[in-house]
């Protein structure tokens, strides 16, 4: 076992505090990584307070993991000491069922679907009796640490031409943008709508235009107009403009709406061209009704769309890598978690942060 450290919440109304416990060393085909950075990703907060209702504590978030193998088990071959790579989502699938053998393992339709970097399976069993998080051994304390273990065909390479502490995103935030994108085809000259312009919504727009698409930010803050702009959307609406959703009726060929609560969908399916897409990513809450009948007339599609596939993440890795294309980020200490939380929930950050892990190795190092 490796002694650890790391931020978790005990309960839903509790803060992140340090957290000591226990690393099993990597088995045959496992990668032990030395945590250099770790985004904060809105749904580490719906996890944290329990919104979604499976919450496991305690509770240690970081699903955007970046750092350097530190050792590794004797049958590991794609990765070798001092790589930098990254881990997001998911660490494990049941690698039998028909999405896992086709490569879609974030479908995973196995007994416990697949396995979250924290929190264990997305059906997880119930907690001990003691509270104590069943999947613990299972790695599924997440990247608020300084060490993981993880599977290595779970492991990406991060090309070292991206900017380290910006790569951490792409890791879910960017490769949940990435997977509907080109899911629906996008393609150069397709007009492409945003909606919501957080941390998804920051890389929704730079991946749409840097594959050409022209793109339309849909935003609630009018401060988020110009930046918008110089994300290089061609026009930024204010939702609840009437005469600019009137002027766009009929224009677009896919809307990835990436707000992350539940939001009303009608006022964005008239903007859609026939035989368009509608696509939410950032909610896992219900999605309030809507009229059908926009949906029937002009054979239009409401959609879904989940993380994306382990291929997928290593593909906008290396896309971000050749077009130059990072997320902007905020990096903080990991010391500033709580208050960060807070700031996200007002929607006070442009447009993600990032822990430098640097700052738990110095916190280890005083208490030593």
């Amino acid at each position: 076992m490796t002694k650890a450290l790391g931020y978790a919440a005990k309960h839903s109304f509790s803060r992140l505090k340090p957290l000591e416990f226990d690393r099993p060393e990597p088995k045959a085909n496992e990668v032990q990584i030395d945590v250099l950075y770790c985004g904060v990703c809105h749904s580490d907060i719906h996890q944290v307070e329990n919104d979604w209702g499976n919450t496991v504590y305690p509770c240690m978030p970081g699903h955007e993991i970046v750092g350097r193998v530190s050792a590794a088990g004797a049958s590991v071959s794609r990765h070798n000491m001092g790589d930098l790579v990254g881990v997001g989502c998911m660490i494990d699938s049941c690698r039998q069922c028909e999405p896992c053998r086709e490569g879609d393992e974030h479908h995973c339709e196995g007994h416990n679907s697949w396995l979250a970097t924290y929190n264990g399976p997305m059906k997880p069993a119930a907690q001990t009796e003691d509270g104590v998080n069943t999947y613990a051994e299972d790695n599924t304390y997440g990247g608020y640490s300084n060490v993981i273990v993880v599977p290595e065909d779970f492991v990406l390479k991060v090309p070292e031409s991206l900017p380290i502490e910006a790569a951490a995103p792409i890791l879910c935030a960017g490769v949940t943008t990435y997977s509907p994108l080109k899911h629906w085809g996008v393609k150069a000259g397709d007009k492409v709508g945003i909606v919501g312009l957080g941390g998804l919504g920051n890389m929704a727009v730079k991946l749409a235009v840097a594959m050409g698409a022209d793109v339309t930010v849909f935003t609630t803050d009018k401060d988020k107009v110009e930046p918008g702009k110089a994300l290089g959307a061609s026009r930024v609406v204010i939702e609840g403009d009437k005469d600019a959703y009137k002027e766009l009726e009929l224009s677009f060929d896919f809307i990835l709406s990436t707000i992350p609560e539940k939001h009303k969908v009608d006022p964005f399916i008239t903007l859609l061209k026939r035989n368009a897409t509608y696509c939410a990513v950032g909610a896992l809450d219900q999605i309030p009704g809507y009229n059908n009948q926009e949906l029937i007339m002009h054979r239009r599609t409401l959609a879904g769309s989940l993380i994306g596939s382990i291929a997928e993440t290593q593909e906008v890795l290396d896309f971000c890598a050749e077009k130059g294309v990072a997320p902007d980020v905020q990096v903080i200490d990991i010391q500033d978690i709580n208050s960060a939380y807070k700031r996200v929930k007002n929607e006070d950050v442009r447009f993600r942060y990032v822990i430098d892990m640097a700052s738990l190795k110095r916190e280890m190092e005083e208490a030593a």
